[in-house]
């Protein structure tokens, strides 16, 4: 309650002396913030009564306008503003001679019509290019043929009309606009009022080009100015005029009003769900994100300027990608792609993203550790909800950070199976960012590149200067025009990059061993419209792989970068010598393959006979065949590391070479095993296996044969049940079960409770340790604070397993 009369009255008030007391008298409860220069004293305050400093008491009898009247010295200047808690309205009561005796803000019905009550239904919250009401009571008649009410709306620090910050206007619409001014707001008197009477029910209009933020409402009458509000106004989907339009109900429902969603991880072979919790109407998410908005650096600097932009959705949008990371400096989250997580948690831990702002905000903007890019990607998703631009979250598998802008990203192997050295380049198993939904009237008058862009929360590159990334239109990715902004040519990088492999021998030299144009960019993915399942949007960024369309787009692109690029050409070492081997990959198996100009000599292909989960053994066979007559003599050398989902190796777990023969018209068939014991202290803090295989003919060494898979390992099950009905205010309880499935004891155990309407933050339980093969269940309360689907969220970690991950849907009435 304090907190908020608080900031209310220092926003509403500015410098005048301010008096916060809460005046409390049974079912019925007046919140008031009371100032001018006739209020009493502290001292006299506490004369009245009071048991605290500032606190009145009073009784049920009691009106606010008589608590007022006992609170003034003299019936002059001296107002308070007032909320109900059981009507659940706000607005302005005064004993003084003022011509302005109250307003009703009808925070509850605007905020219905501007699809803000589920933010608050206190706090009055609008959507720009859409009307709302609210009702003035006058001490006097109000005659619209004679009077002039006039009325000011300002956003920010340094108000100008010029800049669309500060709108004058006013009933009877006479208030002489300048032709400068920008972002005018209207306001008519709605029919059914009583102007007779002195009661005003005005439709103020915000336009749809106005400012996003916070602003200050203010009325002035026969000289007599007013503060009347604050309220915070934010981008409208529904309406045709703002550039953030989504035509679409079902898509405006999806991408701007659903607290929960699906990021997909894992690899392009095997592809993993998490559950995120959004929670962007949790509390205080409005002052959280204008304060994202406040923080950016382009704000620090000009801070007039920041303000005026923030009426555009593409500058917005930009400046959140900016403030998600804290490359640039008072971000929300640091990153961490290492093994290193003290000071914080490991981004795995997270489930949600209100966690991780509320912490932020609270703790005076301090970045919070640690963060990688799904999690960079659902916090922007929340903050861009609550903003009121679509967004949606995406997945991209096998995606390539192309560092030197030529479209190539090169891999380097030893002659003895494993990466050889890390390259500037890398290809990620997979990246998560997000798009939003807006109009691009910047790039073309045609609309051509309207709807979706692309934006990258994770700071990889510099651009303009900052870490950022974005809103590249997806139209002109498909399109190859990488010429275009923001960042178009990065991102057509990570769906399209070619991949060069290369053998480097004991005395350094480098062989190229294929070109692989097929890899990069595959199942690019998001959740559906309303239900979990995947839904597969690659078609929209890229042409179909092995295509004509494909590779004259890429050629177009490249063209447009190398002449951008002024003095760079074709990065390919020169003198290289391209080996005659090649491999060719069975299109539903996980292989990784070269190509070159020679015809095909040998297929390679891994098998599995079962789907490998994290503590069991890993089994799976390498079958070699070829079309060839004689009998063929090979080296094969597989080797198995624990690779990042960066695409960096974590480790080197085991290396076996063989000699094999492989007889004409027959398959070989290679087992290959991974002990748990094995591979288990390199996959505590890696994402997948790496699974190389170089095959040499030992007949022509001249030959040599390289594929790759990466395997995702499954979590052991976790299980949640949820015990009776839910309902809002009523004790719920939820049970979580996990069985140890390995044979040693798992140690340090935590359970991380979330979920937005039925916990109001993190609940983080210490288990004792689990014995091998022993099972451990756990009960816990939960009280349901908002209505409707919610998501329960459960994360299981030990000194064994990181983060294991389950969720089940709660239905509150």
């Amino acid at each position: 309650m304090t907190i908020w009369l608080e900031e209310f009255t220092q926003r509403l008030c500015g410098n005048i002396m301010v008096y916060l007391f809460p005046v409390l008298f049974g079912y019925c409860s007046w919140e008031l913030a009371c100032g001018g220069s006739n209020m009493h004293s502290f001292k006299d305050l506490n004369a009245f009564g009071s048991d605290r400093a500032g606190a009145l008491k009073s009784t049920c009898s009691e009106t606010p306008v008589s608590v007022l009247q006992r609170a003034c010295k003299t019936s002059l200047n001296c107002f308070c503003i007032i909320r109900d808690n059981s009507a659940k309205t706000m607005g302005l009561v005064s004993t003084s001679n003022s011509v302005f005796k109250g307003v009703d803000l009808h925070s509850r019905t605007n905020n219905t019509e501007h699809h803000t009550s589920e933010i608050s239904v206190d706090q009055l919250i609008v959507r720009r290019g859409q009307p709302f009401i609210l009702t003035l009571k006058l001490a006097q008649p109000f005659n619209p043929d004679l009077d002039q009410l006039t009325m000011t709306a300002e956003t920010g620090n340094y108000p100008s009309e010029t800049r669309g910050t500060m709108s004058r206007f006013g009933v009877p619409n006479k208030i002489p606009a300048s032709a400068s001014s920008k972002a005018v707001w209207k306001a008519e008197l709605k029919k059914g009022s009583s102007p007779e009477t002195g009661s005003l029910t005005l439709t103020i209009k915000p336009p749809a080009d106005a400012p996003i933020g916070e602003y200050k409402l203010s009325a002035k009458h026969k000289e007599e100015k007013q503060v009347l509000a604050n309220l915070s106004v934010l981008f409208n989907p529904w309406c045709s005029d703002d550039w953030v339009f989504q035509p679409d109900d079902e898509q405006r429902q999806e991408y701007v009003m659903n607290e929960h969603g699906v990021i997909y991880r894992g690899v392009d072979n095997y592809i993993s769900q998490m559950h995120w919790d959004f929670a962007q109407f949790e509390e205080d998410m409005v002052k959280i994100c204008v304060k994202i908005l406040d923080m950016n650096l382009k704000h620090k600097r000009d801070p007039a300027e920041d303000v005026s932009a923030r009426c555009n959705p593409i500058y917005v949008s930009r400046v959140v990608t900016s403030m998600i990371n804290n490359a640039n400096f008072g971000g929300i989250l640091q990153g961490s792609w290492g093994s290193d997580f003290r000071g914080g948690v490991p981004p795995s831990h997270w489930s949600g993203s209100y966690a991780i702002l509320k912490q932020w905000y609270s703790s005076f903007y301090s970045s919070v550790k640690y963060g990688q890019c799904w999690v960079f990607a659902g916090v922007m998703c929340s903050v861009m909800r609550l903003l009121g631009i679509p967004c949606r979250v995406v997945t991209n598998y096998q995606s390539a950070h192309d560092t030197n802008r030529n479209l190539t990203v090169d891999t380097y192997f030893a002659d003895y199976g494993v990466r050889a050295k890390e390259s500037k380049d890398s290809v990620w198993n997979f990246h998560v960012w997000v798009e939003g939904w807006m109009r691009r009237p910047d790039l073309a008058k045609n609309n051509k590149y309207d709807g979706w862009q692309v934006l990258d929360p994770t700071p990889q590159e510099k651009s303009d200067g900052m870490f950022c990334c974005g809103p590249a239109p997806v139209t002109a990715i498909l399109n190859g025009d990488t010429h275009l902004k923001y960042d178009v040519s990065f991102v057509f990088a990570e769906v399209n990059a070619d991949c060069v492999c290369w053998l480097v021998k004991k005395d350094g030299t480098m062989d190229k061993i294929s070109t692989d144009n097929i890899t990069v960019g595959q199942n690019i993915s998001t959740k559906s419209i309303s239900s979990n399942k995947r839904m597969n949007i690659t078609d929209s960024y890229k042409q179909r792989e092995g295509t004509e369309q494909e590779r004259s787009v890429f050629r177009y692109a490249l063209d447009r970068l190398k002449s951008e690029a002024t003095g760079e050409g074709d990065t390919g070492g020169s003198g290289e010598k391209v080996l005659s081997g090649t491999s060719e990959m069975n299109t539903t198996d996980p292989v990784r393959t070269a190509e070159t100009n020679k015809p095909s000599q040998l297929i390679i292909q891994f098998k599995e006979d079962s789907r490998p989960v994290n503590g069991g053994d890993v089994n799976l066979k390498l079958i070699l065949s070829s079309e060839s007559t004689v009998t063929r003599l090979l080296s094969v050398n597989i080797s198995i590391q624990a690779m990042r989902y960066t695409g960096q190796p974590a480790g080197n777990i085991q290396t076996e070479v063989t000699e094999q023969k492989l007889l004409p018209g027959q398959d070989l068939s290679i087992p290959i095993l991974v002990p748990f014991l094995t591979y288990h202290k390199y996959m505590i803090v890696s994402q997948s296996l790496n699974v190389s295989v170089i095959i040499t003919d030992l007949q022509n060494k001249e030959n040599i044969y390289l594929a790759e898979t990466r395997i995702k390992l499954m979590d052991p099950p976790i299980s949640i049940t949820v015990l009776g009905e839910a309902v809002v205010g009523r004790e719920l309880t939820a049970e979580v079960m996990f069985m140890n499935p390995v044979k040693e004891t798992l140690r340090n155990c935590t359970l991380t409770l979330s979920g937005s309407g039925l916990f109001t933050g993190e609940i983080i339980t210490n288990l004792p340790d689990l014995q091998p093969s022993n099972r451990i269940r756990v009960q816990f309360p939960m009280f349901p604070y908002r209505s409707g689907e919610r998501s329960l969220m459960v994360d299981f970690d030990c000194s064994s397993f990181r983060d294991i991950k389950a969720s089940c849907t709660v239905y509150v009435k």
